[in-house]
């Protein structure tokens, strides 16, 4: 006989354990369900964890092999990588309804109940027992571990004030409390961070992982219970803050580690799904692709730098948030500017520093230098990355004979004396005068890079401005309210005698 589902409006109409039985309800553990849904979706060819990008084959295969061997797991990886969102999606492999005991703090299976007031309850009422009826929403716990979660909050104590209620003795079983790991039976329970539970409450979850014992205050109960545990940790944990005790590692079925964006394509799903774009924007802003590729660039140069720490990862959090400041910036200058519409421009990218800094760990040397100006390094690496990418390389143009080198307009035009000023609130009049003034900058872009539109031409016109610094044809001074354009040599000069001044 196969397992029935129960729809909402069966839902309505069965009330009692001989309604149930009549409905022909079978009872089944928490790991049965999840592995009979999720393969009825497979067949089906259905998506089991929707919004979760690049982990298509590799953390989503291991997952869905580790619920069909009825495993606990533990998803191991660095902050940022969509293990918590994996653990809640997981809810979606429950069935929509599940029927308990009237009263129940357990959960209790009318068929099967675990605990002394169900057991009871079935014993006196028979197929009278009441029964009533749980979504799926609510079969799902999460705890996060830190140092001060006890035994209490997971597993249970006595409680005084029930026991002068009913006015039994300590000795009856009646007197506990439950605790969070109990009252998710049938569901799926998370504890995020592990390592940071203390050894001896890592410890208590040993027989209920195994055995099912458990043991409050002298109680030792024997209780089936039924959980689909899911726990999360960082790796950084097992040698800064704490570790998984080796017994309890031993007792999770899989353990499955996640990672970064394999790829900017990836990412840049990722940030689009997830960045929170006022609905109330006074302003259309239009941000081109080259843009989010290059807030994604930064991310990846941020886990590469020497800068930061690697052990601590760097968030996908990091593009979300900076993904978010950038359009904030290009929509406050618009403002400012009294424009109904505009475009991001590089300048904007200013408004990606704050975002920068408060989602990376620095190593010492970072510290030295400050997250600003690291920040302000990782911009600036990505820039470079991303310019060979779109225009020839300048590296190879500067290398190799006889080539014709592409920026060498754009650097003569600077070396003659000229500069330019980019100040980050320039209207767009002002912005498309100071980028078109520039000898040999409107060509590159038309001869190396056809751009959907005249906004994207302006970006790549700055883009190629930054790039050019990176590559040491140009020279950039930060001013008060924007950034100013000069020839390299010039510059140089401009500060040894700079020096010469501050040493006399």
């Amino acid at each position: 006989m196969s397992y029935k589902k129960f729809s909402p409006e069966e839902v309505k109409k069965i009330s009692t354990l001989g309604e149930l039985k009549k409905a022909g309800y079978l009872s089944q553990t928490i790991k049965q369900e999840l592995r009979r849904n999720l393969i009825s979706k497979i067949q089906n060819k259905e998506d089991v964890f929707e919004g979760i990008w690049g982990y298509e084959d590799t953390v989503i295969p291991d997952i869905e092999r580790a619920i069909l061997s009825g495993h606990n797991i533990n998803l191991l990886g660095l902050r940022g990588q969509a293990k918590t969102r994996i653990a809640r999606q997981m809810i979606l492999l429950l069935d929509e309804y599940m029927p308990v005991i009237k009263g129940s703090e357990l959960n209790d299976d009318p068929l099967n109940p675990i605990s002394r007031f169900g057991l009871d309850a079935l014993s006196e009422q028979g197929d009278d027992l009441e029964v009533e009826w749980v979504h799926r929403n609510d079969r799902y716990t999460e705890k996060l571990a830190t140092p001060d979660v006890s035994i209490a909050d997971l597993i249970g104590d006595v409680d005084p004030i029930k026991a002068a209620t009913l006015k039994l003795p300590y000795s009856d079983e009646r007197v506990i409390h439950y605790g969070l790991v109990p009252r998710a039976h049938r569901g799926i329970f998370v504890i995020n961070e592990l390592p940071d539970l203390q050894p001896r409450i890592q410890v208590a979850l040993f027989n209920i992982l195994q055995e099912g014992d458990i043991q409050i205050r002298g109680f030792k109960l024997r209780l089936p219970l039924q959980i689909q545990f899911v726990f999360t940790a960082n790796p950084e944990d097992y040698t800064n803050r704490g570790s998984i005790v080796t017994p309890l590692k031993d007792r999770l079925g899989s353990q499955i580690i996640t990672h970064y964006p394999k790829s900017i394509e990836t990412g840049m799903k990722i940030t689009a799904q997830e960045a929170a774009i006022a609905d109330d924007m006074q302003v259309d802003v239009e941000v081109n692709d080259f843009a989010k590729r290059l807030i994604e660039q930064i991310a990846i140069e941020a886990r590469n730098s020497e800068y930061v720490d690697a052990k601590s990862g760097v968030s996908a959090r990091l593009t979300i948030s900076a993904y978010e400041n950038l359009v904030s910036a290009a929509e406050r200058r618009a403002l400012k500017n009294g424009e109904k519409e505009t475009f991001v421009r590089i300048s904007d990218f200013i408004g990606v520093i704050p975002a920068i800094t408060g989602k990376v760990e620095l190593v010492y040397e970072g510290e030295q230098e400050g997250p600003g100006i690291v920040a302000q390094s990782l911009i600036g690496k990505a820039i470079r990355t991303m310019l060979p990418d779109i225009f020839p390389n300048p590296e190879e143009v500067r290398n190799k004979k006889g080539s014709v080198d592409p920026y060498k307009a754009i650097s003569t035009w600077f070396e003659k004396g000229n500069m330019i000023d980019i100040l980050n609130d320039y209207t767009q009049k002002e912005y498309q005068e100071v980028l078109n003034s520039i000898t040999g900058l409107e060509e590159l872009i038309k001869n190396h890079c056809k751009a959907k539109n005249a906004n994207e031409k302006l970006f790549l016109m700055e883009f190629v401005l930054f790039g050019l610094v990176e590559y040491s044809y140009l020279s950039k001074h930060a001013l008060e309210k924007g950034i100013q354009f000069n020839d390299l040599l010039s510059s140089m000069i401009s500060s040894f005698d700079e020096d010469e001044e501050i040493d006399y």
